[in-house]
């Protein structure tokens, strides 16, 4: 039996009450528990640090990175060099989960990246993470889920959202920097968004829209924060002409061969829940 044979099934459906979906519309993020249970995200969690440690490139110390490389390791697509991630990644049951939050009638993968914010590690500025993307959208059609793999307290780097932000959609073209730090920090405190953030126990899992503000504070603790995300966008959605460098790049990378105008698709964005 191979270790991805051996693996939990996260073919089981997780039940979203009516509740849980109108307060994600109306906040943009929510916080979900137990998505995995203990047992599944104590299966899984030796799998994604080993794929996560095997495909890092960063060795640079802290004190030589800059603000975004001291904010966490970043590593994507793991699910297509690991057929143990990849269990995790395709999972039907974290897919129907975005369907049912987006209220979408089926669900594609963009792309999974681990998310390791190391002990003593910077903060993560404010950002929204679609624009990254060259995805035309109306409405809620992209969203991410961020699982940790151990429990995560505030002084871990948790992570920090300003509800109801998303309503207000793209905000420019600010990558994720000092200065977006700086601009977006400014926006949420003279709109007064709501800010939030709690504490996470392994295997719960928040899920937020691509244009919710957020962000995360350092890692003030000794523990590596080890949290791996799944992103996805609804089915049927297409392809924007990227007016970014960041997109052009993004179209490049995980949508493979795909024009502008044509549906999001490829072999890399599989099709994982349809109702």
């Amino acid at each position: 039996m191979t270790m991805s044979q051996a693996l939990p099934d996260l073919s089981n459906d997780y039940t979203l009450t009516e509740e849980q979906i109108a307060a994600f519309q109306k906040n943009g993020h929510i916080m979900l528990p137990a998505v995995c249970s203990p047992q599944e995200i104590g299966a899984f969690r030796p799998v994604l640090n080993a794929a996560t440690e095997r495909y890092r490139t960063e060795t640079r110390p802290m004190e030589e990175r800059d603000t975004y490389g001291k904010a966490f390791l970043q590593i994507m697509n793991l699910w297509v060099n690991d057929d143990a991630v990849k269990q995790y990644t395709l999972s039907h049951r974290f897919a129907k989960i975005a369907a049912d939050l987006m209220q979408a009638s089926g669900t594609r993968l963009y792309h999974d990246q681990a998310l390791y914010k190391e002990p003593h590690g910077g903060h993560t500025p404010w950002h929204q993470d679609q624009y990254y993307w060259p995805l035309e959208t109306q409405g809620i059609q992209t969203l991410t889920m961020w699982m940790p793999l151990v429990d995560v307290t505030i002084d871990m780097g948790a992570l920090t959202f300003a509800s109801g932000s998303h309503k207000d959609g793209f905000m420019g073209h600010i990558e994720i920097s000092d200065q977006s730090e700086e601009v977006f920090k400014a926006f949420v405190a003279e709109k007064g968004y709501p800010v939030h953030n709690e504490v996470m126990r392994a295997g719960d899992a928040t899920f937020h829209t691509g244009w919710t503000l957020h962000c995360a504070p350092e890692n003030n603790s000794d523990i590596l924060r080890e949290v791996m995300t799944v992103i996805y966008f609804a089915d049927g959605i297409k392809v924007m002409e990227p007016d970014n460098s960041n997109r052009a790049l993004d179209l490049q990378t995980w949508l493979p061969d795909v024009k502008p105008g044509e549906p999001a698709a490829s072999p890399l964005n599989p099709l994982l829940y349809s109702r």
